[in-house]
């Protein structure tokens, strides 16, 4: 009788209570670049207007890291474009309207597209103005009349089907690309070292720089109508509240919204809160985020870059020094244990954070895994190589002394070690505080974070709020390091600067 009571009483409250008082965490993702995340911003401030709990995670990777932690429920709405989706992630063979994506979407990954937003970003290929005068381009196709032109495309472009691979089959295109960050091509066409790249054609840039977009004459690139692409399970509330941004956002808006971040450099929360209020949409007052000073933001970050680090670290101790010593006592298992070690190195670390999605989600636990794989060579090769470079004379008397496997490994050979194990660590920490700024393309925060929106927008000087204190934790690391070894380690095992 009392369990119904109790039953009867919960039910009563969850009918009673008002729907805001009912935690409803909607996670907002974006990728890093400076379209993508205004309307992640927008996206958040308007959920948050109609008594959502929002949680950002904005900067996220390109589409593959976004699309993979929307499917694995990581987040639950992300800004995503109609071609990408056709041919990035559905990969069909054919053009494909808006309800037919929905179809396919709804079938494969039980996503849903809400309207668009209202304009369209497709591909373009520019020149400089100048050079469009003085060689006579107009189109696309123009561009085989001069094969010596200097061509430089973003990664993504250079590898997706809508890009590179299918524009030059279609237009018989027989140049060598250079593959660039998309936040640093602006600089290189506009400092000559580049001479056609692509753009967004919503990109403010385009201006800015003075190029002109060469048409697309055989209709190459599809529409790229940007749109909310979210989880089926997503609140109903949520999508309906999204669907007040169908064609809300005209092309001139869009560019207009661009400008404000990559020329103006304002705040995206700003240039998102002000576009919401103008077109009537929401009055955050409250809602609004607190801004936090500089110094704080960068005590924040420096605490999570080197809370990653140390994790891993820790991690990596605890498995490549008994790795390196089972190297060193089965020969059998250490080529196979070098090898893979060895092996995880050459995964460039963009591609195996983004492996890690499926796996472990995104944020903090799949940066710390990437780390820790990348860790391991250094501690376990030098662990290995330092137990095989003991003298064998030492290692003979120990055995005359009747000392058993274990006794010599702990007393003679790994205190011999002890100076090479401590270096390889040393080399791992510092190696792993570089490649940490890479963990905030998966929404792992860190002193990456600045150096992810620098490059959207092409600010050398956010680049440097990231790049300079990571150098400088890394050269703290090392110098702690070296207070730590002259500690632990005995005066007569270090090894001396050579008078």
């Amino acid at each position: 009788m009392r369990s119904f009571k109790i039953l009867i009483t919960a039910a009563f409250f969850c009918c009673v209570c008002p729907s805001n008082l009912v935690a409803q965490k909607i996670v907002v993702g974006s990728k890093f670049d400076a379209e993508g995340r205004i309307l992640g911003e927008i996206i958040a401030q308007l959920l948050e207007s109609r008594g959502f709990q929002v949680e950002r995670r904005l900067a996220l990777g390109a589409t593959l890291i976004c699309f993979q932690a929307l499917a694995n429920g990581d987040i639950d709405v992300y800004p995503e474009y109609s071609g990408t989706i056709e041919q990035a992630i559905l990969k069909l063979p054919r053009r494909a309207t808006i309800h037919e994506l929905r179809q396919q979407l709804q079938q494969q990954h039980h996503l849903e597209l809400l309207a668009p937003f209202g304009f369209n970003n497709t591909y373009a290929i520019v020149v400089r103005r100048a050079d469009a005068a003085r060689l006579g381009l107009k189109s696309i196709g123009d561009l085989k009349k001069f094969p010596n032109l200097r061509y430089g495309f973003s990664n993504e472009f250079l590898k997706r089907p809508d890009g590179w691979p299918g524009l030059a089959a279609l237009y018989g295109l027989t140049a060598i690309p250079s593959g660039i960050e998309h936040g640093l091509i602006y600089k290189a066409i506009a400092e000559n070292s580049l001479d056609v790249i692509d753009v967004y054609s919503t990109d403010a840039n385009i201006q800015r720089y003075d190029l002109v977009i060469l048409n697309d004459d055989k209709h190459f690139f599809p529409d790229y109508l940007a749109a909310p692409l979210v989880r089926e399970q997503m609140n109903v509330r949520a999508k309906q509240a999204l669907e007040e941004l169908a064609g809300a956002i005209s092309e001139t808006d869009m560019i207009a919204l661009n400008a404000a971040a990559t020329i103006d450099r304002k705040d995206f929360a700003e240039i998102a809160r002000s576009f919401l209020e103008q077109r009537k949409l929401t009055a955050l007052g409250n809602n609004a985020q607190t801004s936090q000073g500089r110094w704080t933001i960068l005590f924040r970050r420096t605490l999570t870059h080197l809370k990653l680090t140390a994790l891993a670290l820790i991690f990596a101790m605890a498995v490549a020094i008994p790795g390196g010593v089972l190297v060193y006592r089965l020969p059998a298992i250490s080529r196979p244990l070098l090898y893979l070690t060895g092996l995880l190195q050459t995964i460039p670390s963009i591609a195996l954070l983004a492996f890690m999605i499926p796996l472990f989600g995104i944020g903090v636990v799949p940066a710390i895994v990437a780390l820790f794989l990348y860790a391991l060579l250094p501690i376990l090769r030098n662990t290995a190589t330092a137990l095989f470079s003991v003298d064998p004379l030492l290692k003979k008397v120990s055995v005359g002394m009747g000392l058993t496997t274990w006794q010599r490994l702990r007393h003679i050979e790994l205190p011999l070690a002890a100076p090479t194990v401590f270096a390889g660590i040393k080399t791992a920490a510092v190696i792993n505080i570089g490649t940490a700024t890479l963990a905030a393309f998966i929404g792992g925060g860190g002193l990456g974070e600045p150096i992810v929106t620098g490059l959207a927008l092409n600010d050398t000087k956010l680049i440097l709020e990231g790049a300079i204190p990571a150098a400088l934790l890394a050269v703290l690391v090392e110098f702690g390091f070296e207070r730590l070894e002259k500690i632990l380690i005995p005066k007569h095992l270090l090894q001396r600067m050579a008078e």
